[in-house]
């Protein structure tokens, strides 16, 4: 169900399955295990919750737009034509001559945890200088699905306010996703309770880590966590390993997650969210996007990068950025796996390369 939609005007942009907004920068990765004080190089590469989601989803063969802002510098060249690789619309992203690109460097290890170090090059960058005023509106509106977080809101005045303007309930909006994505460092000076809770209230999708949840406002349980975030029509608790809960017109329902071989454990957050989305552009039931989720976040975790997929090998030069693509083969390898049933289900280990195979692995294969 994917859709680049008529044009409302001629100048209007065209209508993509999903937009998503917020800052990208440009990650180092290490060369090699250890502090940053000892590393002695970094391979480059592209961090952003919001990008992130929107590379996935249009290298998956969704029409995909990434709204925000870069220096007009090279790590600013970088990010697009990164990103725009992945044959994500990268048209609305506005260059700031003013305000640098943001970088940051990190060590190996999960971000989500105390077991690695993050050195961020954010402040000033031309991101954080994003407000209702600068921003494309339009070009942010014009897609089935909006995707926001929570980091964006932390960057500014002028970014919380641009959020508060896109998650305002007005007729005609998109499906406003929300991911909490809550970054302590992000939030020196405290209000991460208030401001989130003000910003899933007003998204229809909320993806929240019930161990994020649990810092931000104390809950623990699922069902403690709905009571803290009620306003969303669609809450997604996440429980890591666990599994995932959802909370959508009444109902609630628990996915477990397979077991997986974990190679690096970053970006599998913005996986699990563009698998979710995915099953949700394609009208597929809770339970399948949930499965879908897991395993979208099986594919970044058994890679090293944030990524879990490459860009398209060969996208048709002739294809506008933001157009749809034919969906990969893993696709149909996870529309399989997400149809077994429960105890297959239950059996599935994924390890690294599993998006790849032609065939089903040993861990795979049900008696």
């Amino acid at each position: 169900m994917t859709a680049t939609g008529p044009r409302d005007a001629p100048d209007a942009p065209v209508v993509v399955d999903v937009v998503a907004l917020g800052e990208s920068m440009v990650t180092f990765l290490p060369s090699r295990p250890g502090r940053l004080a000892d590393v002695p190089s970094f391979d480059r590469a592209v961090g952003g919750a919001e990008s992130n989601v929107a590379c996935v989803l249009a290298a998956a063969g969704h029409s995909a737009r990434w709204v925000g802002a870069v220096g007009a510098d090279g790590f600013g060249d970088h990010l697009v034509e990164t990103i725009g690789a992945y044959g994500v619309d990268v048209t609305a992203v506005r260059r700031d001559p003013a305000r640098p690109t943001g970088v940051y460097f990190r060590t190996a290890g999960d971000r989500a945890t105390d077991a690695h170090e993050v050195a961020y090059y954010r402040a000033g960058s031309a991101a954080s200088a994003m407000t209702v005023g600068n921003v494309d509106l339009t070009a942010a509106r014009a897609g089935r699905v909006l995707h926001l977080t929570g980091i964006t809101a932390a960057l500014s005045g002028g970014c919380l306010g641009l959020l508060r303007d896109l998650t305002a309930r007005r007729p005609g909006r998109p499906l406003v996703s929300f991911d909490v994505n809550h970054r302590c460092g992000l939030w020196p000076g405290g209000g991460a309770a208030h401001v989130l809770r003000e910003l899933a209230g007003g998204a229809d999708l909320v993806f929240v880590g019930d161990d994020e949840a649990r810092e931000v406002w104390g809950p623990r349980g699922v069902e403690a966590v709905r009571r803290a975030l009620p306003g969303p029509t669609t809450l997604v608790v996440k429980r890591g390993g666990h599994g995932a809960t959802v909370f959508d017109a009444g109902h609630v329902t628990f996915v477990p997650a397979p077991r997986v071989d974990v190679v690096a454990a970053v970006g599998a957050g913005d996986a699990f969210a563009a698998g979710y989305l995915h099953a949700t552009l394609r009208g597929l039931p809770v339970r399948q996007r949930l499965r879908h989720g897991h395993l979208w976040a099986a594919a970044a975790l058994t890679v090293p990068g944030d990524l879990a997929v490459p860009p398209p090998a060969h996208r048709p030069t002739a294809a506008p950025h933001g157009a749809a693509a034919p969906r990969p083969a893993w696709i149909a390898r996870a529309d399989r796996l997400a149809a077994l049933d429960d105890d297959a289900w239950g059996r599935l280990r994924l390890g690294p390369g599993w998006t790849r195979a032609t065939a089903a692995t040993e861990e795979e294969r049900t008696p």
